[in-house]
């Protein structure tokens, strides 16, 4: 009851993992944490069905995608594999404010020997690094960490962005999800950053009906959201057929 009533509205504390002054083992002992965690939910099969209905539907034999915020870059080097697999060519970049999660991710791609080229960017704050012809723009469990005008400010660029499509994501705050995220956490990584972490996330994140309302105010006309499991959901926009930028 006492954690239903503290989630009706959203608590956005500052997290350990954006303080940019966050020793470096911590924070990529944390990393490690977090991709195992997006391992276990599956948040690039998230993603990838919809970019592979996207493939189909148009019929599309190669894709661009930018996956902005990406933090271990876990979930792009797992999109580029299901690409594969698939038969589909998918040419990803992925940027993160953090040049330390840069180096990571770098690192993880090139072990893992997925074709995913990692910059530098912050999407908020810096202009367009000539950032053209992407067809699909996503993000994943970023939007929590921003105020609503920066989480509209996001949504707008993305759509500026995107060609085709625009996928967010993100946490559901929601009892279940809460206590998903303080059981999961402890059980998948021993980082007291992610502990931490893990639940306050759900705490700022955003309700379905939420996003979709700050969709509406980026711009992002026919927005939907839907519910996917463990207790996230998935935001999508396509840019209608006559509007797209490339043939």
């Amino acid at each position: 009851m006492l954690h239903s009533l503290l989630l009706r509205q959203r608590s956005c504390q500052p997290e350990i993992m954006d303080q940019p002054d966050l020793d470096e083992a911590r924070h990529l002992h944390a990393l490690r944490g977090l991709e195992r965690i997006n391992y276990w939910s599956g948040s690039a099969g998230i993603l990838w069905s919809a970019v592979r209905n996207l493939a189909r539907q148009e019929p599309l034999s190669s894709l661009r995608l930018l996956d902005i915020a990406t933090g271990a870059g876990d979930v792009p080097i797992r999109l580029w594999h299901k690409a594969r697999r698939a038969g589909l060519h998918l040419e990803i970049e992925a940027c993160d404010l953090s040049p330390r999660a840069v180096a990571f991710a770098r690192t993880r791609a090139d072990q893992g020997k997925a074709a995913v080229q990692f910059f530098v960017w912050n999407a908020l704050e810096e202009p367009d690094r000539g950032q053209a012809n992407y067809d699909v723009v996503s993000s994943s469990l970023f939007l929590h960490h921003l105020t609503e005008q920066q989480a509209v400010t996001l949504l707008t660029r993305m759509g500026t962005l995107a060609n085709r499509l625009v996928l967010v994501n993100d946490l559901r705050r929601c009892v279940p999800g809460y206590l998903l995220a303080w059981v999961g956490s402890r059980l998948l990584t021993t980082s007291r950053v992610v502990h931490r972490d893990g639940p306050a996330s759900v705490a700022a994140a955003f309700r379905p009906k939420e996003v979709l309302a700050l969709a509406h105010r980026a711009g992002l006309a026919g927005a939907r959201v839907m519910r996917r499991w463990p207790c996230r959901w998935l935001l999508q926009w396509r840019r209608s057929g006559e509007l797209h930028r490339r043939a």
